[in-house]
């Protein structure tokens, strides 16, 4: 099954009664991206789905969680995990983002991250309404936030306030693998 980011976003704008030159203003980019996301004729990245979903009040992993059951569930086999992964994000091919759970009525986010050899979930910073942690598994990743940067490797972890502006850079020739949380699951 695809899922259809452009017409998502246009029903969860239109649900809030906003034109798209309403939710450009309000999320910091342009009616054009707007529209061209709408009408599937452009991937954004990470960073500028993140922007335009801020200025909906919704966060990355409510936007992919299509109609899902009430969460009465409290363990998981890998292939119930859900793909939460902005489709062709320009954050980087192969780069996944797997939800641990239910995004309905959590306060807590769970991924497994995976980010093959040269994968960058894109060349601006982004910041999100949340603290997130995690720890390498496999492979390294060099992590920004703000203006400090460092790489991580097998059995390092992280720990900051997401509101600072961040990014993710698998420089490695390995994969690289990480369990992470947020909370609240803003991303």
């Amino acid at each position: 099954m695809s899922f259809d980011t452009g017409a998502r976003l246009k029903a969860e704008r239109e649900a809030r009664k906003l034109s798209q030159r309403q939710l450009a203003a309000v999320a910091g980019v342009t009616a054009a991206m707007i529209s061209m996301i709408e009408q599937n004729r452009t991937s954004p990245s990470i960073a500028t789905m993140k922007k335009i979903l801020s200025g909906l009040n919704m966060p990355l992993s409510a936007f992919f969680a299509e109609d899902e059951p009430p969460a009465t569930k409290w363990h998981f086999t890998p292939d119930e995990f859900r793909e939460i992964t902005p489709p062709a994000s320009g954050a980087g091919p192969g780069i996944r983002f797997l939800r641990l759970g239910q995004a309905i009525d959590s306060a807590l986010l769970v991924l497994s991250e995976t980010y093959p050899p040269g994968a960058d979930t894109g060349p601006e910073l982004y910041s999100h309404e949340a603290e997130e942690a995690g720890i390498v598994l496999e492979g390294q990743i060099e992590i920004t936030v703000g203006s400090e940067s460092r790489i991580l490797h097998k059995g390092d972890g992280y720990h900051f306030n997401s509101r600072l502006p961040h990014r993710f850079r698998n420089p490695g020739r390995e994969e690289c693998r990480i369990v992470s949380a947020s909370t609240p699951p803003t991303f």
